[in-house]
């Protein structure tokens, strides 16, 4: 059982992390240009969205006649329809990600949660909800819920690979998974299935420290998983590069071929590539994700 000090000392230390990764999530999403919301369309709405030209069947209420006035051409004034949906993460927390191969690399812990928490600040600039999948933080708006999505994405998980937490998707919402997606792959695929089914949409996001593509390693060598249960081995690990080259190109083509047998997307980010990249292309992904 964890002491009161022990228990307290961690709080303190996932405090002090706490303004800076929201700090750090705030900056970064300022250097993605919203535009206009992925989520916005012609429809039933208060502001003005777009004229278009009347069609055979529009009613005449919806004709706008002092724009058509300018010309011989009658317009339809169209209303912009915004519909806030509930966004859904869940984040590896796992021992696996509190891996950096160089002192210059963050760690894939640190860049999944930059990642998520920016992605949240953006849809929740953009009027949507966000939380958490599983039942420990339900979608809200606000900053208050920026708040609470950046504590529970502190805390840390003991165990070796992180299992997607699948409970309580909310039927047609949209979903973002972010991890290294180096465990076991039954989880992964009954999560993933179980949200199609619930005509949930999302992203799949795997994480990957530039070392773990390129395997730089050769001679005698221990490989130790980062919850210490696994460890192997080699005299010549140079042998085994291009064996676990191929497991790693056949775990990205799996989770390729499961994202778009359910609908999903997916990307493979490098912690020594730029954030805003994966940001962009995450915020373009969950918009296209949202379309009905």
């Amino acid at each position: 059982m964890t002491s009161p000090l022990a228990l307290r000392a961690k709080a303190e230390e996932q405090a002090a992390l706490l303004p800076p990764l929201l700090a750090r999530a705030g900056q970064l999403a300022s250097t993605v240009m919203l535009g206009q919301h992925g989520r916005r369309r012609a429809g039933q709405g208060d502001d003005f969205w777009q004229y278009r030209a009347a069609q055979p069947g529009d009613p005449a209420a919806m004709i706008d006649w002092r724009r058509s006035a300018r010309g011989d051409t009658r317009f339809v004034r169209e209303r912009e329809w915004q519909i806030a949906q509930s966004v859904m993460f869940w984040v590896d927390r796992s021992a696996s990600m509190r891996f950096a191969s160089a002192p210059d690399l963050p760690e894939k812990a640190d860049r999944a949660r930059l990642l998520a928490m920016a992605l949240a600040v953006l849809l929740v600039r953009g009027g949507e909800r966000v939380g958490l999948t599983g039942t420990a933080l339900p979608p809200r708006r606000g900053n208050a819920q920026l708040h609470n999505l950046a504590s529970l994405f502190l805390d840390d998980d003991s165990a070796d690979y992180g299992i997607p937490e699948a409970r309580a998707m909310l039927p047609h919402a949209r979903a973002v998974f972010v991890s290294d997606f180096l465990g076991d792959m039954a989880p992964v695929q009954a999560a993933l299935t179980k949200a199609a089914d619930r005509g949930v949409r999302g992203l799949v996001v795997q994480v990957l420290d530039p070392s773990e593509e390129a395997f730089p390693f050769s001679g005698r060598t221990v490989f130790e998983s980062m919850g210490g249960s696994l460890q192997h081995e080699t005299l010549k690990a140079s042998d085994l590069r291009q064996r676990y080259l191929q497991r790693l190109a056949d775990r990205k083509a799996a989770l390729q071929a499961l994202c778009h047998a359910t609908g999903w997307q997916f990307l493979c980010h490098h912690t020594n590539s730029p954030a805003q990249s994966a940001l962009l292309w995450a915020w373009h992904g969950l918009s296209q994700a949202g379309g009905r």
